[in-house]
């Protein structure tokens, strides 16, 4: 009887792909199907599987007739972009430099068919709480790696949009991360972080939290797990808050076959303080209180 329910297609309206099975990925997926139980779709209607999982199906033509396919992380999206799925396909979970990176590879194109919720906060979002946070602030450090150089013409715009300029430095060894440091660092107000594995990664996070710290810059990151080991701050959005958002996407795609044409960014947002560095940088900030303002400048309900 196993073998023979085994051999059966998939009968889910939704097919969620999750990367791994680590805590973020199952707060995310719990979030998405409560999400989507709240919109009225049964938990019979979703099935979850691992990307291994799927490709077996795929591979013995067991996929079935699921309406839309959400992949949870970059390996996910990527074992869905390699696979006729034959429906929507939403990845969320993902930075927006990993999705670009898989659409490249596959020479696929984001559209309404193939489209994503990134985990990267605006770059007006992120300098909106540059200036709430810090509003004395006139200049913000930034260290840019290759995955990251490229946001340095928009990261200007929105600067300057709000009084800021910027202090950048490339990065591109590790031998050369220090020297940009301690240049950025040099008469820099605020050290905003932008997500990059060769600026920011287990063997450089805490000489740079130290280095902002003795330069008195209050850093801005983008995970509170910096926050913790001693940024400043950090603007980001909690595993429930993707499920929840890739829920609703998933519900307005079920209704009309179509995903955003282009991917978007993350409709809701924690910020996180570490109340000791704050204190001993000369800093009176509250998490809570920065949120709602942010919230009450986007006009977000």
């Amino acid at each position: 009887m196993a073998l023979a329910a085994s051999a059966q297609p998939l009968s889910a309206q939704v097919v969620l792909v999750s990367s791994e099975s680590a805590p973020a990925y199952a707060e995310t997926t719990r979030s998405l199907l409560d999400a989507l139980q709240r919109s009225g779709l049964s938990a019979g209607a979703v099935d979850v599987l691992s990307p291994d999982e799927l490709t077996r199906r795929a591979d013995a033509g067991r996929l079935g007739p699921a309406r839309i396919f959400v992949g949870l992380g970059v390996r996910a999206t990527q074992s869905l972009l390699a696979v006729d799925v034959n429906a929507p396909v939403l990845s969320t979970l993902i930075p927006r430099r990993s999705f670009e990176q898989l659409l490249r590879a596959s020479g696929r194109k984001a559209s309404d068919q193939l489209s994503a919720i990134y985990l990267d906060q605006s770059l007006r979002r992120q300098i909106a709480l540059v200036r709430l946070a810090l509003p004395q602030a006139q200049q913000i450090g930034v260290l840019l790696g290759p995955d990251s150089v490229a946001k340095l013409p928009e990261l200007r715009t929105q600067a300057q949009g709000a009084a800021l300029l910027v202090r950048p430095a490339e990065v591109v060894s590790d031998q050369a991360l220090f020297p940009a440091l301690r240049e950025v660092l040099d008469g820099s107000d605020v050290f905003l972080a932008l997500a990059d594995p060769v600026v920011f990664n287990s063997t450089s996070i805490q000489n740079i939290l130290l280095s902002s710290f003795r330069a008195r810059v209050p850093m801005m990151a983008f995970s509170t797990a910096y926050v913790r080991a001693g940024a400043s701050l950090a603007l980001y959005s909690s595993p429930t808050q993707v499920g929840k958002q890739a829920g609703l996407v998933v519900m307005a795609a079920l209704r009309s076959g179509h995903l955003p044409e282009q991917p978007i960014e993350p409709d809701d947002f924690l910020v996180d303080v570490n109340p000791n560095v704050t204190r001993a940088l000369g800093l009176t900030l509250d998490g809570v209180e920065l949120r709602q303002a942010l919230r009450r400048l986007e006009r977000l309900p």
